[in-house]
């Protein structure tokens, strides 16, 4: 427990910074001080009146605790365990997801009431600037465990409280979520801030079991004495031998970061080969065995596999099997969609669910913002299934001239009409038998060719315009856009029968902002523009990425790594804000001066927001510049609808597109 405040440095440090902006040194504590700034920075006063909205009334909490399944379902048990350790004291367990909203808790009865009061309960939002200093906003903006007592806290309205909180991290080094125990300040403890911090090891323990299974796992510590405790260090390695997760006692052991994870092999940190490693353990299963790193210090290693676990390569030596039996042949399949997975829940269970109906003829629709990856995602379910050796076709209906679409789809008959082709055209349809049509944003597809391309789903034919004899079509359809388009058909903007046609199966692709696999998703980004070559990028600038809202999402954040990779000189390895383009470095720097201090302007945050997706007004410098910021601006306001966004700007949508993709 940290040391707590005599109440009278808390009330002169308050009225100084009250007063004079900033707190005396000395008198708080750093995480204390720089958590009071902030909070003054929100616009917060520690007598305020709150009127924040209720996020469980408009269904916020449900698509929360939605979003974050497996982080409460790792950490229900252990939730349970830390509440049984702290029954009767008086306290609440509870677990707060990545924006600070509460979407678990188990608490006394006898604190339930009081701290409901102060909105302590599940669907609350206990980030900084929705409530002031308290551990689990601290804890989020810090980044570390963190304590908070009693008037310790910004808002008088909780110095009732003592509160103990710590982050949780997955196992490719992305913040999840936060877990706290809170209770009345009088029953402080000074274990309560261990044993938080002890319980979110093991939640992130369990989480990095789960997320890699399916890897090899290396579990490490300093003597052989401590693997199988929760001081071990857990790393997972892909079948080539790179590191592609690790917990947190791992990362400290090998001195490297998250932002490290999927872009170093084990050979870079370790001098003993994994093959030598494997050959050992198939010798004495179980048994830990000495691991020399590159600096010289030796751990201790043992070898865990998945009773699917599949054969490990290395270099050019022999492939070295972990498991013979028959139950190793159903290892993760390693499939185009396997090979863009890196490591976020929601798309590796969209790629799973995608891998179920491709054998089976089941037509799928991807739903998303713009940029998400729909075509990329849909490109490797065709590599993925049984078509892969067909055609792909892909088609966005948003791109091409309503008045050629139908051309363009269906294919014409010679001297059809005026301008054709003389041996006429076949269509894409037609090219597609065999293999697969990708019919990218089909929401903005025109109502009576809709009605057309009905027709050929059902018939299985293609009639080209202008007459001529219907031809038989086969292929796998998918679908994609970034409509609501279950609620186009019902407001009659999109055929309900055709709807109900193309969704066999849909699947939601997350936006890049909410994805925890940030770090890992960048190494691959930057191995597939720069393949020759090993680039990380600065830490500072990669929280600035990480804190960025990226509009336009994986198009946006790969078109300006791209830029970066062409500026970097070939002696650099490091990305940093001298290799981004003027306008982006001078964007990423005012939001992140926003974030730090917001203008009276700003208007008040949505409880559950996260901070990158509050807005920033930025002043533009030049035309191009104006025009980027509108754009982004239009684009959030209408959550990545490029149709309601381009009416809202005057433009079509072809031109926003092009715009987007300059």
């Amino acid at each position: 427990m940290n040391a707590i405040h005599p109440p009278a440095d808390l009330r002169r440090a308050r009225q100084s910074l009250i007063e004079q902006g900033r707190c005396p040194e000395g008198l708080v504590s750093g995480p204390v001080a720089r958590s009071w700034q902030r909070s003054l920075a929100h616009g917060l006063q520690p007598m305020g009146r709150l009127d924040l909205p209720d996020p469980a009334a408009d269904g916020q909490l449900r698509r929360a605790q939605a979003v974050s399944h497996d982080l409460i379902a790792h950490s229900s048990p252990v939730m349970e365990f830390l509440f049984e350790q702290v029954r009767h004291s008086g306290s609440v367990v509870v677990l707060a997801d990545r924006s600070g909203m509460l979407v678990h808790s188990l608490g006394d009865a006898d604190f339930v009431s009081r701290a409901e009061r102060v909105a302590l309960r599940c669907g609350a939002s206990w980030h900084e600037r929705h409530r002031g200093t308290n551990a689990i906003g601290t804890a989020l903006a810090e980044d570390k465990a963190v304590e908070i007592h009693g008037a310790e806290h910004f808002l008088d309205r909780n110095a009732f409280l003592t509160c103990a909180a710590a982050p949780i991290a997955s196992a490719s080094g992305e913040l999840m979520g936060i877990l706290d125990i809170s209770g009345d300040h009088r029953g402080a403890h000074p274990h309560t801030l261990g044993l938080v911090a002890t319980a979110a090891r093991m939640i992130e323990n369990r989480l990095l079991a789960a997320s890699c299974r399916r890897e090899l796992r290396l579990h490490l510590h300093a003597r052989p004495e401590g693997i199988g405790t929760l001081a071990e260090g857990i790393l997972a390695l892909s079948p080539d031998g790179w590191i592609v997760g690790a917990n947190r006692a791992a990362l400290a052991l090998l001195r490297i970061r998250p932002v490290d994870l999927r872009a170093t092999a084990l050979d870079n940190v370790a001098e003993t080969p994994l093959q030598a490693l494997l050959a050992r353990a198939r010798q004495r299963p179980g048994e830990a065995q000495p691991l020399r790193l590159q600096d010289g210090r030796v751990l201790y290693a043992q070898l865990h596999a998945d009773p699917h676990a599949v054969t490990i390569p290395f270099g050019n030596a022999p492939a070295v099997a972990t498991d013979c039996s028959e139950s190793a042949m159903e290892a993760r399949p390693q499939d185009a969609l396997a090979r863009l997975d890196t490591g976020d829940s929601r798309w590796h269970l969209a790629a799973e669910k995608a891998r179920r109906v491709l054998q089976k003829s089941i037509s799928v629709l991807i739903l998303g913002e713009s940029g998400v990856g729909k075509e990329l995602f849909a490109r490797a379910c065709h590599d993925s299934g049984p078509r892969r050796a067909g055609p792909f076709v892909a088609i966005n209906c948003a791109s091409i001239p309503e008045h050629l679409i139908e051309s363009e789809l269906f294919g014409y008959a010679p001297g059809a009409f005026t301008g054709a082709r003389r041996e006429g055209l076949p269509g894409r349809l037609r090219q597609a038998h065999g293999g697969t049509l990708f019919l990218d944003e089909i929401g903005d597809m025109p109502l009576a060719l809709q009605s057309h391309l009905l027709r050929v789903l059902q018939e299985r034919q293609v009639t080209p315009l202008g007459g001529g004899k219907p031809v038989d079509v086969d292929f796998t359809l998918i679908c994609a856009t970034h409509h609501p388009l279950r609620e186009e058909a019902a407001a009659g903007r999109f055929r309900n029968d055709l709807y109900w046609r193309i969704n066999g199966l849909t699947l939601v692709l997350p936006p890049l902002r909410e994805r925890t696999d940030f770090g890992a998703l960048t190494a691959r980004l930057l191995v597939d523009l720069c393949p020759d070559r090993r680039l990380t990028i600065a830490a500072d600038l990669m929280d600035a990425f990480r804190a960025h809202a990226w509009p336009g999402n994986l198009r946006e954040y790969a078109s300006i790594l791209r830029t970066a990779c062409a500026l970097i000189s070939n002696d650099e390895s490091r990305i940093g804000w001298e290799h981004l383009a003027d306008d982006i470095a001078e964007e990423l720097r005012s939001a992140g001066r926003a974030r730090q201090k917001p203008t009276e302007a700003d208007p008040p945050p949505r409880s559950g927001d996260e901070p990158s997706r509050q807005r920033t007004d930025l002043p533009p410098r030049n035309l191009r510049e104006l025009s980027r910021a509108a754009i982004a601006l239009a684009l959030e306001q209408r959550r990545g609808n490029v149709s309601q966004a381009a009416r809202d700007l005057g433009i079509s949508r072809q031109t926003l597109y092009r715009k987007i993709q300059d």
